[in-house]
């Protein structure tokens, strides 16, 4: 695992904004010029950046990816922000297949099946991909592994690194700090929603499979920056009956997190249980190899 994760958003943005989008002529392999495949495989890491899709992003596996990468026909992705920058060596899972043929490119998904693109080559470090079947277009930044904040891409979009687990157990409560309500609550869900990002929580006793809790509350959940771009967040949980809970929220490592309550001056921590491993949104790998549906929400909001 790296240096804890990275967000991409201004960052990352602000560096591709500033290169002019002049379209680069492709080769045919029998000149100087780069073919298609020189242009995807000398950028290892391709960030979707999907703020700047035009028309509907209903490709799931596009929707999903954080970055993509092209490699000798394999195609990677990082979907999950568990373990980001360490999984594959920085590219993320094998997801695919891919063929190149002039300026197009055929994927072959493993969940999501096949999908055909026309590529742009805009500049050198930044392509569109045009499905061929709905004229969706997605634009892609490429980077090198060593040049790629996955630190950023982590904290930008941690409100989707708690959703990675099927529940957060309480496994620490501090001596300091006032009585409270949430003292009494052992566990937490959080996944997304319809209208938002909805979060559960749990009284029953710690030590129980997360496939036998009962949730006994479902409210919606917010993750903010203390100051913008920080890597400390505000998490907000909205209890109906008591008003909203706020808390200090701290990663202290990749499955593993501090709350701390601000009102009573309370510190937890909880611990993921039931890592969700995905591929795509219409199909999730877990720990059981059974598969659920994903909210569309979760991407569409995803990158800043």
């Amino acid at each position: 695992m790296k240096t804890f994760y990275k967000i991409i958003g201004s960052l990352l943005i602000a560096m591709t904004i500033a290169s002019c989008d002049t379209e680069v002529v492709l080769g045919d392999g029998f000149d100087n010029r780069p073919t298609l495949n020189d242009i995807l495989r000398d950028q290892e890491l391709w960030y979707v950046d999907l703020n700047s899709t035009q028309g509907i992003p209903d490709i799931p596996f596009m929707r999903k990816a954080f970055t993509v990468s092209f490699d000798f026909g394999t195609l990677y992705a990082n979907n999950n922000l568990v373990g980001v920058g360490s999984a594959g060596a920085g590219l993320g899972l094998d997801v695919g297949s891919y063929q190149i043929i002039n300026n197009q490119v055929s994927i072959l998904h493993d969940i999501d099946g096949l999908h055909d693109f026309t590529v742009v080559v805009l500049n050198y470090n930044r392509i569109k991909l045009i499905d061929l079947h709905r004229g969706t277009v997605y634009y892609l930044d490429g980077y090198h592994r060593k040049n790629f904040d996955y630190d950023q891409l982590f904290y930008d979009n941690i409100q989707y690194f708690l959703q990675e687990y099927r529940a957060w157990e309480k496994v620490y409560t501090s001596n300091v700090g006032a009585l409270n309500y949430f003292d009494n609550e052992n566990y937490l869900q959080f996944t997304p929603g319809f209208n938002g990002d909805e979060f559960k929580s749990s009284t029953d006793r710690t030590g129980l499979n997360y496939s036998s809790l009962f949730w006994d509350y479902t409210g919606e959940y917010w993750v903010e920056d203390k100051t913008p771009g920080s890597v400390n967040k505000h998490l907000t949980l909205d209890y109906d009956f008591l008003g909203n809970d706020y808390f200090n929220l701290y990663v202290i490592n990749e499955n593993t997190i501090e709350l701390y309550h601000a009102a009573s001056g309370t510190t937890y921590e909880f611990k993921g249980r039931g890592y969700i491993q995905l591929k795509s949104i219409t199909g999730v790998e877990n720990d059981s190899g059974k598969s659920r549906m994903i909210d569309a929400s979760r991407v569409l909001k995803k990158k800043k």
